[in-house]
């Protein structure tokens, strides 16, 4: 398998999307504008935020000044962001992702996605979702941290299928019925936590891999994901570890390994929707998110 950091997917309306990108989850915004730069020196195409995470703000910012000083434009880029739960609903969607783009400092996203599932309002969110779509401010729609039940109540009333569902996935956390689901309805999943918060960095079954391919945990746990076919979106606020993250096109697991990682699985996920404060409490949506102050 042949890849590089330029390496794309097509999600099923036609867009490529690179399959290794950033993300710049409980990072402020200084910190998010940096990292960006950082990702984008080191050749990084995919940017991965939310409103939820208080820093669009700095990630336009950085992608600002990252652009200038590599002497690249917008479309070279792929950023994506999300709705923010206490912003769900149509009309309510439709009116702060403005102030989304305004944060953003761009007038599109190439990704959009609906961040979590709030039950009673998830469905009128994804109306709101195709609106911005047909009208040209997100190249692509997605959703994230959506069961298998929620997708398909999606698809039941979508005009527009989504292109992705970014969920929770590492080798201790496989959900193999959302990969499933997903691989038959031309849906790409995306890994968040791909490295396990940090935790499956410990793992002594994956450092012995490691070592075999004079690798670090990490480089093995991205390129497992990228020779599964996963979007994967690594985060780190440091730049060593930013560029070590991207340095995975020099070698290929054996299939072996594949199958042995991939028997790691033990559903051990660090978040999911059914313990989330969101669940069946759209009426306890916050209206407002707080942005990091630096």
């Amino acid at each position: 398998m042949n890849f590089s950091i330029d390496s794309t997917v097509t999600l099923n309306n036609g867009v490529k999307m690179p399959q290794l990108g950033m993300g710049v989850w409980k990072i402020n915004n200084s910190g998010a504008s940096q990292s960006v730069q950082w990702a984008l020196k080191h050749g990084y195409k995919a940017i991965d935020t939310a409103k939820q995470y208080g820093n669009e703000a700095g990630v336009g910012d950085g992608l600002t000044k990252g652009l200038a000083d590599n002497g690249m434009k917008r479309e070279d880029i792929f950023l994506t962001t999300k709705v923010f739960n206490g912003d769900q609903g149509y009309e309510s969607t439709l009116e702060n992702f403005e102030g989304q783009l305004k944060r953003l400092q761009t007038d599109y996203v190439d990704l959009l996605l609906i961040h979590w599932p709030v039950d009673g309002l998830y469905l009128d969110t994804w109306r709101a979702l195709e609106k911005i779509y047909r009208d040209g401010k997100a190249r692509a729609i997605g959703v994230s941290n959506f069961s298998v039940t929620r997708l398909q109540n999606i698809l039941k009333i979508a005009s527009i299928k989504p292109v992705i569902d970014q969920v929770e996935f590492n080798p201790l956390c496989q959900d193999e019925d959302i990969i499933s689901y997903c691989e038959e309805n031309n849906i790409y999943v995306e890994a968040w936590s791909p490295l396990g918060g940090g935790t499956v960095l410990g793992d002594e079954r994956l450092k012995k891999i490691a070592a075999k391919y004079n690798k670090s945990v990490a480089q093995i746990i991205i390129r497992w994901d990228l020779q599964r076919g996963i979007i994967t979106i690594p985060k780190s606020a440091h730049e060593a570890r930013i560029q070590q993250n991207s340095e995975v096109f020099d070698f290929e697991l054996s299939e072996d390994d594949m199958t042995e990682i991939s028997s790691y699985d033990e559903a051990k996920r660090s978040l999911w929707y059914g313990g989330f404060y969101w669940h069946g409490n759209p009426t306890g949506a916050k209206s407002a998110v707080q942005q990091w102050d630096d």
